[in-house]
C-alpha cells in the first residue's frame, strides 16, 4: 500500500479524545468537529520521522510554524499552515502580510508558551488569536494531517476546515522544497 494521509493509524474522533490533545485543543476542537485524532509514539513526532513511520504521505501533511513579524518595537504573530513538501517564503509573503519590516520563525520557548502547545505539536487549532496563514497548496490537499498540541498524538482534519478557523486566510505563501 502506498502512503496517504490516513497511513496506518487508528483515527478516532477528537472531540471523543480530549486526552490526546493540548488544553487548548480541547477547548476548541468543537470548530473543527470532524476532526480525527491518532495517538503516536511521541519520539516520532518530527515530521519525517512520522511520516516513514506510519506510512503517512508527505503531501499530505501539513506544518504549523509560528512566525513573528517586527515592525519596531511592534510585534505580529501569526500560524503559518505550510505542506511538509513546501517551504514557507518568510521573509517575502508572510512579512509583508504581517506588514512587518523583519519576520523569522518565533523563538522554541515563545511558540510554546503563548500557544501552551508542546514544540513539534503546535497546530492551528487553538491559537490564541492569531492569523492563520494557510498556504494554497494545504487548501488544495484534501485530508491533512496535522499536529494536536502534543508530541504524542496527531489530527486528520479536511483541509478546508483550517479555513473555517478563527482568522484563517488562504494565501500563496509557499513554494515546493
Amino acid at each position: 500500500m502506498s502512503p496517504s494521509a490516513r497511513g496506518t493509524l487508528d483515527w478516532r474522533p477528537a472531540a471523543e479524545h480530549p486526552e490526546l490533545l493540548a488544553p487548548a485543543v480541547a477547548a476548541a476542537i468543537h470548530l473543527v468537529p470532524e476532526a480525527l485524532v491518532a495517538p503516536i509514539d511521541a519520539s516520532l513526532a518530527d515530521t519525517a520521522a512520522f511520516c516513514e513511520a506510519y506510512d503517512v504521505a508527505l503531501e499530505a501533511s501539513a506544518n504549523c510554524v509560528i512566525v513573528a513579524g517586527r515592525r519596531g518595537d511592534d510585534t505580529r504573530t501569526a500560524a503559518v499552515m505550510v505542506l511538509a513538501t513546501h517551504r514557507a517564503d518568510v521573509n517575502g509573503v508572510v512579512r509583508k502580510h504581517l506588514d512587518a519590516r523583519k519576520a523569522s520563525f518565533a523563538p522554541m520557548d515563545d511558540a510554546v508558551r503563548d500557544t501552551g502547545m508542546e514544540f513539534g505539536g503546535i497546530t492551528p487549532v487553538g491559537l490564541p488569536g492569531w492569523p492563520i496563514l494557510v498556504d494554497d497548496a494545504v487548501a488544495e490537499a484534501g485530508d491533512v494531517v496535522i499536529g494536536a498540541g502534543i508530541r504524542g498524538a496527531k489530527l486528520l482534519v479536511p483541509a478546508t476546515a483550517l479555513l473555517r478557523l478563527p482568522l484563517a486566510e488562504r494565501l500563496e505563501l509557499a513554494r515546493p522544497a
